[in-house]
């Protein structure tokens, strides 16, 4: 399956689309309310565990939703 013919949504979009606050997506994820907003707005990437369990909160796979081109660099090279 060629995945770029797919549109990629916000991370914030993501988490709105899984019925979650900030508040709570943050304690399901196991992060700050503020960490989860630096990664909603770019500030900050999450480690790969992190992304790991924002698919599994959000039910929604990382190929679909946009973390920044430092995540993109940092998979290609695990």
């Amino acid at each position: 399956m060629d995945m770029r013919k797919f549109p990629k949504i916000t991370l914030a979009a993501a988490r709105v689309n899984a019925g979650l606050s900030q508040d709570e997506a943050a304690k399901r994820i196991n992060v700050s309310k503020e960490t989860l907003s630096n990664y909603e707005r770019g500030k900050t990437v999450p480690d790969w565990g992190t992304v790991k369990r924002i698919e599994e909160v959000y039910d929604f796979s990382s190929d679909f939703i946009i973390f920044g081109e430092e995540l993109r660099l940092k998979r290609n090279t695990a």
